[in-house]
């Protein structure tokens, strides 16, 4: 299935980190936070889209629509939500 955002939304793929503490411990997903990175996987074609498909993004904690394709968990969110882009 393929999704097209519409106007100044764009699809992001959530990016999982293993966290774990600094004696080993990994964290288990029930106490993590929602991760707060991705990777732009569709966007709008509204004139505010500042973003391209494959670029990492920074967005806002509650931010965006919860979005399941397939078995992976993706975000559908507004331009104004994006607070950064994230750059190697």
């Amino acid at each position: 299935m393929q999704v097209k955002p519409l106007g100044d939304r764009i699809l992001v793929k959530l990016i999982e980190e293993h966290e774990r503490t600094q004696g080993g411990i990994y964290i288990p997903d029930t106490a993590k936070d929602k991760p707060q990175t991705g990777e732009v996987v569709a966007v709008g074609d509204g004139e505010e889209v500042k973003v391209k498909v494959g670029q990492k993004v920074l967005f806002a904690k509650f931010a965006g629509t919860e979005v399941k394709l397939g078995s992976e968990d993706h975000l559908l969110l507004s331009m104004d939500d994006v607070l950064a882009v994230v750059e190697d």
